[in-house]
């Protein structure tokens, strides 16, 4: 991988490419999160056949941090992946959001409606709060009765201490990942969560919702994408399988593939899937684009 900052009016965005060399249409990776990093395991593989890019958003990793907190925005994160896409000279690019990285890419997409997007990729996608919500609380409801009182009275005392966290990491063992050990480079990207961004775009965890992005809803918009689209899921994932399969029937040129044994992090917990289906993925949009 090279590595090189990118001097942005946000502040220094750190980047990462494998497969510079190589003559594909690239892919612009858009980590999750928000606050969290960019995980190169599995999808740097992809760099066998065209340059794939990764980059660390603005409090993110080995980018800067904020001078103020409220500078973290969805509207300042669209501005930030534009200017990195144009430093990166990205003319022709698949996105590849994870998580909230997929509201990123497709808020970007309706925003700014740039040309050159020849496909989109959304794993585990946050498209709309108010459903992801209540597939949280549909898994909430799946754990053991002790985990789903420590999480009730979390949050009905604001009260985020030692059992909520708890019960935090047993869902998260059920629903975000449930290889056992996490691999190392997940640990790091957890222990290197910036909360103040996390918390201020989120809330204290995955199903606890009380940030900027409470509200956030692009669901009714998703027909306006007419490139086309990749989306992926773990049968276990935090994105529910049906909320999913809405969103495909709503646009115009989707796919849904759900990986099997897996949860949120399911390229990780299924690699080989993961690379099969998305390299068909991205074969379709050379011959869609050609």
């Amino acid at each position: 991988m090279r590595e090189q900052y990118i001097e942005t009016s946000r502040g220094r965005i750190w980047t990462g490419v494998f497969g510079e060399e190589k003559q594909g249409i690239p892919l612009l990776v858009i980590h999750g999160g928000p606050g969290f990093m960019s995980l190169t395991d599995v999808v740097s593989d992809l760099g066998a056949e065209r340059p794939v890019y990764f980059y660390d958003q603005l409090g993110s990793g080995n980018s800067d941090k904020a001078a103020d907190p409220n500078d973290y925005s969805v509207d300042g994160f669209v501005e930030e992946l534009d200017e990195v896409r144009n430093r990166l000279g990205l003319v022709e690019v698949v996105l590849m959001g994870f998580s909230w990285g997929c509201a990123l890419a497709v808020s970007y997409v309706l925003q700014k409606k740039p040309s050159g997007i020849i496909g989109l990729i959304l794993s585990g996608p946050l498209l709309s709060t108010p459903l992801w919500d209540k597939d949280q609380r549909d898994n909430i409801r799946t754990m053991p009765q002790e985990v789903v009182d420590a999480i009730e009275h979390g949050e009905k005392n604001q009260d985020f201490s030692d059992a909520y966290q708890a019960a935090m990491m047993a869902y998260y063992g059920k629903y975000v990942c449930r290889l056992d050990p996490w691999p190392p480079s997940l640990m790091e990207a957890f222990g290197k969560l910036n909360m103040d961004v996390y918390r201020t775009m989120w809330g204290p965890s995955e199903f606890t919702i009380s940030g900027k992005l409470r509200k956030f809803d692009v669901s009714p918009r998703l027909g306006e994408l007419t490139m086309p689209v990749l989306l992926t899921c773990g049968d276990f994932d935090e994105a529910g399988v049906k909320t999913l399969k809405d969103f495909q029937m709503s646009m115009t040129h989707a796919s849904l593939a759900v990986v099997p044994h897996a949860t949120h992090l399911h390229h990780l917990e299924q690699p080989e899937i993961y690379k099969a289906v998305v390299g068909a993925f991205l074969r379709e949009c050379l011959e869609t684009h050609r």
